[in-house]
């Protein structure tokens, strides 16, 4: 059972991750009136709704080398001071150019969630409480969306959609307030006992190097060279594209298939979101209950990959649904799905990585190939409204990539990574077929 006073580690990665994603969903609540305002086209919106990934991948593996270097503290907290002061400067935006401005400068300050909320994770969170931690982490990635849903609808409603920007960008300012006054290693802040830091520092590593271990940036071309690092990255690929097209489109596609009022939509967009956060921390929790600390260490997590990424792929079957009570079970079904996936693709790298002090390198490789297809989601769903005006294509390809990502991660992430091993500048897939049935 995790520590009371280390969970409170956990409240802060669940906050963060609920604040960045309630950003990102305010744009696609309020696209109506936005494209109405401005304009625009299907495919113009599927552009300006994928826009702020732009900068967010180019920044992810600079901000991991970040992270490795000056630490989660100073990375996190600039990246949270970026994105919400972009977030409140949105709704000022003129024209499409600031409002693409505006979002490109949100994801350069996002890039840093990700690698530093791994590296977070690492340093406080024992092996066999990461399946957990890591799914208090993703399930803030889609409490976000409920609560910014909710609230960017309602403030819509009554004031106007640049109103609901200034409103929820504000959020991150008190959060960082917090940050920066309690939080720090476990080996330095003072409200932590003599009992769990002990804890904490005996147990994280697992005979690994030491965290204050810093590496080249270089290490990443090694990392590259890792098949277990690629099947990772497009386990990861795989997932993100049907959660960005729920997290950009879901509520357009309310308003536009079910005739749902801003209000409404809000409402029916957090339905699903809430429930799946809280279905995907009992997952974490029952997980780190069954999976034997043997089976984590030889990569175990692998199987809850698998299986909740099938699972997720039942949104096939949404095209053929009319009734809202019922699509929506499905969406939340779905969303569980990836939201697990993700988390435990997530844990699983740490479990796989033997190098804790590349673990923001390594988690930057993983949400790039994540966040290439999640670029691409808004961009081809609005092709494919436009060409087909329906969305069930856009529901049929977010399927192929759930099926495939969970063939990617049974086969290809069975390999420990480890870069203290002489590298030939192959990708290591030699040995494959020696690996006991059960790695």
């Amino acid at each position: 059972m995790m520590g009371k006073q280390r969970a409170w580690i956990c409240v802060f990665l669940f906050t963060l991750q609920a604040i960045n994603y309630a950003d990102r969903v305010a744009l696609s609540v309020v696209a109506k009136p936005v494209a109405s305002d401005l304009a625009l086209s299907p495919v113009a919106m599927g552009y300006l709704l994928s826009s702020f990934l732009w900068s967010y991948l180019l920044c992810l593996i600079p901000m991991g080398i970040l992270v490795d270097r000056y630490g989660t503290k100073i990375i996190i907290g600039a990246g949270i001071a970026i994105w919400s002061l972009a977030t409140v400067l949105t709704g000022g935006a003129w024209n499409v150019g600031t409002l693409i401005a505006m979002r490109l400068v949100m994801g350069l300050g996002e890039a840093s969630t990700h690698p530093a909320g791994a590296r977070v994770v690492r340093e406080w969170i024992p092996a066999s409480e990461r399946g957990m931690a890591n799914a208090i982490f993703i399930s803030g990635s889609y409490a976000g969306p409920a609560l910014g849903a909710m609230l960017a609808a309602w403030i819509t409603d009554m004031a106007g959609w640049r109103t609901a920007f200034f409103v929820v960008g504000a959020f991150g300012f008190g959060w960082l307030a917090a940050w920066l006054i309690w939080f720090g290693s476990p080996e330095t802040v003072t409200w932590l006992s003599e009992e769990e830091r002990a804890k904490i520092i005996r147990e994280r590593n697992a005979g690994t190097a030491a965290l204050n271990e810093r590496s080249k940036a270089s290490q990443i071309l090694r990392l590259l060279q890792k098949q277990t690092i690629w099947g990772l990255a497009l386990t990861q690929c795989c997932a993100v594209y049907a959660q960005y097209l729920f997290l950009t489109w879901l509520p357009n596609y309310l308003q536009a298939t079910k005739h749902l009022t801003i209000l409404k939509t809000g409402l029916f967009t957090a339905v699903p979101y809430a429930t799946a956060a809280v279905l995907i921390i009992l997952l974490g929790i029952i997980s780190d209950r069954l999976l034997l600390r043997g089976r984590v260490a030889t990569g175990g997590r692998r199987l809850v990959v698998v299986g909740c990424l099938l699972g997720s792929s039942i949104i096939l079957v949404a095209p053929w649904v009319d009734n809202v009570a019922i699509l929506l079970a499905l969406i939340t079904l779905s969303l569980t799905g990836m939201g697990t996936a993700v988390s435990f693709n997530f844990a699983l790298l740490n479990d796989q990585l033997k190098s804790p002090q590349d673990v923001g390198k390594a988690m930057s490789i993983l949400v790039i190939g994540g966040n290439l297809s999640g670029a691409a989601a808004p961009i081809v769903t609005g092709y494919v409204i436009e060409a087909t005006g329906s969305y069930d294509w856009a529901f049929g390809i977010a399927g192929f990539f759930l099926i495939a990502g969970s063939v990617i991660a049974l086969t290809m992430t069975r390999n420990p990574v480890d870069l203290s091993e002489p590298s030939d500048g192959r990708c290591d897939t030699e040995g494959m077929a020696s690996l006991p049935a059960g790695r």
